[in-house]
């Protein structure tokens, strides 16, 4: 019995430890601490009540070599920092911008990374009780202000982002289930907003605004019942993820506004979505503790995945180890040099200054190589997960999930794989540039979307503003398109004195969340492939927020206001221009998790380094008992008790 218990406590011991490092197929991943991101004082956050940290990354094209930037909102305060990577430590004692808000919290941020410079940035930032503002973190200047008077909207911004391509639409989601559009170039009323329906259908409905000028917002979407969590676009940036707390995913096609697909989640809200690289695929996570992989041809869920606890609160593709192999797929010992023979999606980058259609106008190394031989081919999808578990979960959708009807890639021919378009982007911009603008072609072969499809009421918008939309009926866009709308898509110019009836018989027609089960929306957990992840690693104490892939590193963010930085294989380099060293700042955080200060060895410390720790031990010397540590390799040489007073001055010590 007793055996039994210890065992116990230590294999959950062991569970609850929090990792610095896990290993993969291609190697050992690695955290580096001298590359954490936080507040400049270092001390966690108490997250109780505040909104989800999130993490922007822009990069500015500076000639010096540094030009990245990582924008970071902790409770009431918005950060904005050079980005150094693993190359060099971040030095927290130097925001470029700082900015404490009162009244309000900033929930969500992104950068227009078409118009950022060395001098000047544009980030949109969305707050808690429903207001837009666009800064320059850089000059420090407020633009504009966007919602002010709250007459738009109430409620809480969920999601901002750009309008890909365009230097001044951007997209506001809200926890009323309402999305915004907006144009930096134009001002908001001064009164309530009128708006007139423009089209609808099952469980959706866009309206424009009613007014004799053009003014914000231009376009309102109604989406699903309950909050609008989160929107992603598709890497060429022509249709529009949706995923709400009613529990579904809805795609649409954003210059059309029409419904293309949806998908229930197993049970509760999904929280997050996110488009593979080449748009083929998106996966959502939520309140069911699954990811979900939902096929954007097939309009069907393919697989599901369960490694997390609770709540998945981010899915992400990882573009550099998604790939498209020649070969059998091969094991890794580790050496980054191997791992770089992989043919990888989104090795090239788009140039900013090239239209969508531009970038859609060439075909990818895939479909290339589809029509000139019949070599096997291994396809590869590696996405990552984090949720409230604080566990990071990485996933790998292969071809066996993906062709499950196919022979094995040894004895067919990969011109089976697949058979729609897709584009690899031509080279050109900043690294963050890279990983945000890879705009592969969609497979559009799905009904109701042709090359030749209607007009796109997006550009009208970018062209003419609202007012033309205003005119529009149904009987005028079927003589200029020619072709039925969808059977579930409603077009409708001016609200007719039987709009209340088509709007209750649309409301009596809609699905019924209840008995979805069993069906393609949400398949039972049998009747689809189930996914385990590759690793499963608790790496926070508190709830995770932030999962973004970069090339040489993954970046998380936890709810106490630590952003994280992990080496992928290879890529560890020699820190240089530390202000204090790695092993005095892995002290700091030791002592703020602890009532105990553990001290470095003074081989390990710089000179400077030393003369902290000795100011830090007299102060700790009144307060208890100093146990030496005998450690014969890195490690702590002494450990102290001390009251959290003293650990504040140890960190304060550390940041001069």
């Amino acid at each position: 019995m007793l055996i039994s218990k210890m065992a116990a406590e230590g294999g959950g011991k062991e569970m609850n430890e929090i990792k610095t490092q896990f290993t993969t197929r291609e190697g050992v991943y690695k955290l580096l601490t001298h590359s954490e991101y936080s507040r400049p004082n270092r001390v966690p956050f108490n997250s109780q009540g505040s909104n989800p940290v999130k993490v922007s990354f822009v990069n500015v094209n500076d000639q010096s070599g540094n030009g990245d930037r990582i924008c970071f909102n902790v409770g009431r305060e918005l950060y904005f920092y050079i980005y150094k990577g693993v190359r060099k430590a971040a030095d927290l004692s130097k925001p470029i911008d700082k900015r404490i808000y009162k009244g309000t919290q900033p929930t969500c941020h992104d950068f227009n990374h078409l118009t950022a410079t060395a001098e000047s940035v544009s980030l949109l930032v969305g707050f808690s009780a429903g207001q837009v503002q666009l800064i320059d973190p850089i000059k420090k200047e407020t633009s504009k202000l966007f919602n002010e008077e709250r007459l738009i909207d109430k409620s809480r911004v969920t999601c901002v982002k750009w309008v890909p391509g365009s230097e001044s639409l951007f997209l506001v989601a809200h926890s009323s289930g309402n999305m915004y559009l907006y144009n930096v170039e134009h001002a908001c009323g001064t009164a309530a907003p009128h708006y007139q329906l423009l089209k609808q259908g099952e469980s959706y409905s866009v309206h424009t605004c009613k007014s004799k000028s053009t003014r914000n917002p231009l376009l309102k979407w109604t989406v699903g019942e309950g909050a609008l969590n989160e929107f992603a676009f598709s890497p060429d940036g022509k249709f529009l993820a949706c995923v709400s707390q009613d529990g579904f995913l809805r795609v649409f096609n954003f210059d059309a506004v029409e419904l293309h697909g949806t998908m229930k989640s197993y049970f509760g809200g999904l929280l997050c979505a996110c488009w593979s690289p080449d748009g083929r695929y998106i996966v959502a996570g939520g309140e069911d503790d699954l990811v979900t992989v939902w096929s954007f041809s097939d309009c069907r869920v393919i697989a599901r995945g369960h490694g997390h606890k609770s709540w998945v609160s981010v899915v992400a593709f990882d573009h550099y180890t998604t790939s498209v192999e020649e070969s059998e797929p091969m094991e890794f010992s580790g050496s980054d040099e191997d791992f770089q023979d992989q043919i990888h999606f989104g090795r090239d980058r788009a140039n900013s200054t090239q239209s969508r259609d531009r970038a859609n106008s060439t075909q990818s190394r895939l479909s290339k190589r589809n029509s000139t031989d019949s070599r096997p081919v291994s396809v590869t999808y590696r996405f990552g997960s984090v949720g409230q578990d604080t566990q990071l979960c990485l996933w790998d959708l292969t071809e066996d999930i993906l062709f499950p009807h196919l022979p094995l890639s040894r004895t067919r021919t990969h011109t089976n794989v697949m058979n729609a378009t897709t584009t690899s982007p031509p080279a050109g911009g900043g690294r963050w540039r890279r990983h945000r603008e890879q705009q592969p072609r969609l497979p559009h072969s799905a009904p109701a979307v042709t090359a030749n499809s209607k007009a796109s009421i997006m550009d009208s918008a970018i062209a003419t503003g609202v007012s033309k939309f205003a005119t529009l009926s149904l009987h005028d866009r079927k003589e200029r398109h020619h072709e039925k709308d969808h059977k579930r898509n409603h077009s409708m110019g001016h609200i007719s004195s039987k709009s209340s009836d088509k709007l209750n018989l649309l409301a009596k027609t809609k699905t019924d969340p209840a008995k979805t089960l069993g069906t393609m929306l949400c398949p039972r957990m049998e009747d689809v492939p189930l996914l385990e992840p590759l690793i499963c690693k608790k790496i926070a104490h508190e709830r995770l927020t932030v999962l973004i892939f970069l090339e040489d590193c993954i970046v998380t963010a936890c709810q106490e206001g630590f952003i994280c930085t992990w080496a992928r294989p290879g890529k560890v380099h020699t820190v240089v221009g530390s202000c204090i060293s790695c092993c005095l700042k892995q002290a700091v955080r030791a002592s703020h998790m602890s009532g105990f200060a553990v001290i470095p060895k003074p081989s390990q410390l710089s000179q400077r380094d030393c003369s902290i720790a000795t100011v830090f031990l007299l102060l700790s010397k009144p307060r208890g008992h100093r146990d030496a540590v005998t450690s014969p390799g890195p490690g702590p040489a002494l450990l102290c008790t001390c009251t959290a007073s003293q650990r504040f001055f140890f960190s304060f010590l550390c940041i001069l």
